[in-house]
């Protein structure tokens, strides 16, 4: 079923830069329900130009026959917001894209896994208005113009520079009549850093050990790990001037313990030797906190163990 906008939501228009599994399904529903969604495609453009778009979702499948597909993006319309979905290792594309797809009221939001990755947008753009987003969601893309959505399916996000409040409220507003939660966060740095403590560990130890969540889960002693990462990760935030909640960590086991068998997005990235978004969920960080005086041991020694990894293929 196609669902139309009401008149009080139809004033953003929205850009979706990267369509795999966050930007198919997040702006997949924007689209379902009758929003004006652009989507920058590469791989799957002249595919989805002809068959459409297609989610099977634990929250209902639907499909999109017809969506506003590109391959350029000079071809796009100049957008409100624009999501950006891509991986971090493709950001450098991001100074050749933005330009023709925003003006100076646009709101960019990076939907993107990591720490430090506006600043250095804001480097490239210091006059643009920057948001980061956080994606809690198990989903991926499964086939050309098909996306499954398996697990959570919300998105926390926050301002990092320039204004852009009120569109964050909008777009709390319009995703919120389709089955999506949309969190407005104070400290977009807290949010970040908290992600991490899910995302040093399980993404990388994924790939290490070339297994997924569950399985890491239910091995003592790799369980035992992930634990002490977080904690190690935690310690880096706070060194870092960024408080954590005391039961964070017990959250996230409890909160991975719970979900489906799943692959990280850097498992999936390894499994198909794809280059691994290490500077953003590793180098980074690390380096943060190696900046305010400590040293997050273990987890440098993932990253580690992940370049090499990286640069066998």
């Amino acid at each position: 079923m196609h669902f139309q906008a009401t008149t009080l939501h139809m004033n953003l228009r929205y850009g979706i830069v990267g369509v795999g599994g966050i930007g198919g399904y997040f702006g997949g529903r924007l689209a379902e329900r009758g929003y004006d969604v652009h989507f920058l495609f590469h791989s799957d453009y002249e595919y989805v130009k002809q068959n459409g778009l297609r989610v099977d979702s634990i929250d209902g499948d639907f499909s999109l026959p017809r969506v506003n597909a590109y391959h350029r993006a000079q071809d796009m319309p100049v957008c409100d917001v624009i999501l950006v979905c891509l991986k971090t290792t493709q950001n450098y594309l991001l100074k050749d894209i933005l330009p023709h797809i925003t003006n100076s009221q646009s709101l960019v939001i990076l939907v993107q896994n990591g720490l430090g990755i506006e600043a250095q947008l804001g480097k490239t753009f210091p006059d643009m208005n920057i948001a980061g987003g956080l994606a809690f969601i198990g989903t991926g893309k499964i086939g050309q113009g098909h996306i499954s959505h398996t697990d959570f399916g919300r998105i926390k996000v926050g301002m990092f520079q320039g204004k852009g409040e009120d569109k964050l409220q909008q777009m709390q507003e319009d995703f919120s009549e389709n089955k999506v939660k949309i969190e407005i966060s104070e400290n977009l740095q807290k949010a970040r850093w908290e992600k991490l403590v899910w995302n040093i560990p399980y993404n990388g130890l994924c790939v290490v050990m070339n297994t997924t969540c569950d399985l890491l889960q239910k091995q003592l002693d790799m369980r035992q790990l992930s634990h002490d990462m977080m904690l190690e990760v935690v310690a880096a935030a706070e060194a870092c001037g960024t408080p954590m909640s005391a039961n964070i960590v017990d959250k996230m086991l409890a909160l991975t313990d719970g979900m489906t068998p799943y692959s990280p997005s850097m498992k999936l990235d390894f499994d198909h030797k794809r280059q691994m978004e290490i500077e953003a969920i590793y180098t980074l960080p690390i380096a943060e906190a190696a900046a305010h005086g400590y040293n997050m041991s273990k987890v440098k020694m993932l990253e580690q163990q992940i370049k090499f990894i990286q640069s066998q293929y």
